[in-house]
């Protein structure tokens, strides 16, 4: 530590030397380039005062770019940033103390004000960015001994000449060590063909990969189009596939720092990246004001979608966030992801059962919150089917619940997240989600005025647990085969921070008895969606790795829907946000159906319980045995 502290006041003195040399320099350049570079005559009648006004301005640009931070800055790294400061910190320094020797009675020459000022800042940025050079220099000779680059790098071509593009081969040329060396742009934009960017040429449009020489000696494509449309990267990444050169893209616009790019931040281009279409934006104003400063409830806050509710509600700064999850192995890996974000004061972790009515009320009596995100469920429909029983009793009554808590606790906003699985149901996942909504719906209408009680549907989760694409990912790289149950079969997809978003922006537009949803956009076909994942993991399809079809499973459909034919469309405040309500059911025969639905709970005969669901939920169409 002590010789840490000793390198870096060296590193500071040497510096601050160097400022001084230069200044001294060019104040004694100034006068005698002022005076016909001569030695003599009237430069001999102004020495005096160089000796006098000359320590002044040495000390005072000195301390200029001290007092700026400059005295502490990297000597091998220099930038544009850097020159700005530079010359913030002399330009008033110079100017103010020769005018003040002006008013003070020593006047000095006006071609030598501006000649100190101009040689001083020429001579600074020189002797920077030489030291510059030279640290890239030493750093180069580090990682390459043998002095050839091109042997060891990558050849590395970058899709998108703009700023993106510009800052990601500034940062590859100055590293090295990297091993990515650029040699080329590509562009959709005819303008910037055939000119330069860095030093580096933009060839044409990204098509020109297809051809000789980039698809012979290219290693690697980096997509620098964070504003492009999705489908655009999707046709990139395809061509990249296609002629065997691995693929990575910068981070989306929303993700880059202050519009520039670190190399770290590059990754492999993801499913996510093809759907065709972009990622909602929310109102994060409104979800701010919902959640800032409250306690807030997560359930289920070790799943996937839990977890990423914990993370996005902590931006919103709230008091509290406890994180309820019955499994004591994902509750303790998600709070310590959290507490390494820093939030490690605000969490509260607690392993409780929703369906343990005493807990869950000790945790409310305790805590005391305003805000519940219930996403704790049981979602596998395979899984589900051959035992509804346990269905039932997590995805509904657990709601129940919570539900009759919140409203004995008095909670503000109850958000509870559904699935468009719920729609028309043909299996006991989705038809249980549906019981839920249909009791929370009758439940908000026989207690107004209290607790909003709302839900949020939405279509499949990429990534999320038991989701089909870490399924499909794992059977590539078994090397397959990829097993799809039918070549129609369509989903409606979203990312996990879509459907965390909606969730929260439900929060913010709910008055209660709604449910909300998402414009997901067209749906994808899986099969079409297990041919990308191919191309993406660098295979063909039906060539390298097989796409088997298995048939539908018990309680699946070809196609999801969004709304019930007695749903009714009203606009919300968000183009992309949909309120879908409808009548409420009476909340005394709801809950006289549930109580004659638990008393089967346990049966082994899950053909008659699943038609007891039914008389729930009239539109669910069960798969019996």
């Amino acid at each position: 530590m002590r010789l840490t502290k000793i390198s870096r006041l060296v590193g500071i003195s040497s510096l601050v030397s160097l400022y001084a040399l230069v200044s001294a320099f060019a104040f004694f350049l100034a006068y005698w380039i002022r005076f016909d570079c001569q030695l003599t005559g009237q430069f001999n009648e102004f020495v005096p005062q160089m000796v006098r006004v000359g320590p002044w301005v040495i000390f005072i640009q000195v301390f200029s770019l001290i007092l700026i931070g400059q005295a502490t800055v990297l000597p091998t790294y220099f930038s544009v940033i850097d020159l700005k400061r530079q010359l913030i910190a002399i330009t008033p320094s110079t100017f103010g103390l020769l005018f003040g020797m002006q008013a003070a009675g020593d006047h000095i020459p006006y071609g030598v004000r501006i000649l100190d000022f101009g040689l001083f800042a020429l001579f600074l940025t020189g002797a920077r960015l030489l030291l510059r050079y030279f640290g890239e220099s030493q750093r180069r000779a580090k990682d390459f001994p043998g002095g050839d680059l091109s042997c060891v790098a990558k050849a590395t071509v970058i899709v998108g000449a703009g700023s993106t593009g510009s800052s990601l081969v500034r940062e590859l040329l100055s590293k090295p060590g990297l091993h990515l060396r650029p040699v080329a742009f590509f562009d959709d934009d005819e303008a910037k063909w055939g000119q330069n960017l860095h030093g580096v040429k933009i060839v044409g449009c990204p098509e020109l990969l297809r051809k000789a020489p980039w698809k012979d000696s290219v290693r690697k494509v980096i997509i620098a189009m964070p504003t492009a449309r999705v489908s655009r990267v999707g046709e990139v990444a395809r061509i990249a596939a296609q002629i065997g050169i691995a693929c990575e893209t910068v981070p989306a616009l929303h993700q880059l720092l202050s519009g520039s790019v670190r190399i770290p931040q590059l990754r492999s281009i993801q499913i996510q990246d093809l759907l065709q279409r972009t990622p909602i934006e929310l109102d994060q104003a409104g979800i701010l004001g919902v959640l800032k400063d409250q306690v807030v409830i997560v359930t289920g806050g070790g799943g996937s979608i839990g977890s990423e509710l914990c993370r996005q509600i902590l931006v919103q700064l709230p008091r509290l966030l406890v994180l309820i999850e019955r499994s004591e192995v994902q509750i303790f890996q998600i709070e310590q992801d959290l507490i390494k974000t820093g939030a490690g004061s605000v969490l509260v972790p607690v392993v409780a059962d929703i369906n343990d009515v005493d807990r869950i009320r000790s945790v409310f009596e305790k805590y005391r919150p305003s805000v519940l995100f219930h996403a704790a469920a049981h979602k596998h429909v395979p899984m589900m089917e051959i035992q509804p029983g346990e269905a039932i009793f997590n995805n509904a009554f657990g709601t129940v619940n919570l539900a009759r808590v919140a409203l004995e606790f008095g909670l503000e906003r109850f958000v509870f997240i559904s699935t468009d699985k719920a729609i028309n149901p043909t299996n006991v996942m989705g038809a249980s989600k549906r019981m839920a909504e249909i009791f929370l719906q009758a439940f908000h209408a026989a207690n107004p005025g209290s607790t909003r009680f709302m839900s949020v549907r939405f279509g499949n989760v990429l990534g999320s647990s038991g989701s089909v694409v870490p399924i499909f990912q794992k059977q590539i790289a078994e090397g397959g085969p990829i097993t799809v149950t039918h070549p129609e079969v369509t989903r409606y997809f979203m990312t996990i921070p879509e459907a965390v978003g909606l969730v929260l922006q439900a929060a913010a537009l709910g008055v209660g008895g709604e449910i909300f949803v998402l414009d997901m956009g067209v749906p994808v076909k899986i099969v079409d969606l297990a041919r990308q994942l191919i191309v993406l993991s660098g295979y063909q399809a039906d060539v390298d790795i097989e796409i088997k079809f298995t048939g539908l499973r018990p309680g699946e459909k070809l196609f999801e829907e969004l709304s019930h034919q007695n749903e009714n469309l009203v606009a919300t405040g968000h183009s992309k946000i949909f309120r879908f309500v409808c009548e409420p059911s009476d909340l005394g025969e709801v809950e006289s159906s549930f109580r004659r639905i638990e008393l089967m709970l346990n049966t082994s005969d899950t053909s008659k319980l699943k038609l007891m669901m039914q008389q729930v939920v009239p539109d669910y169409q069960p798969y019996l045995n």
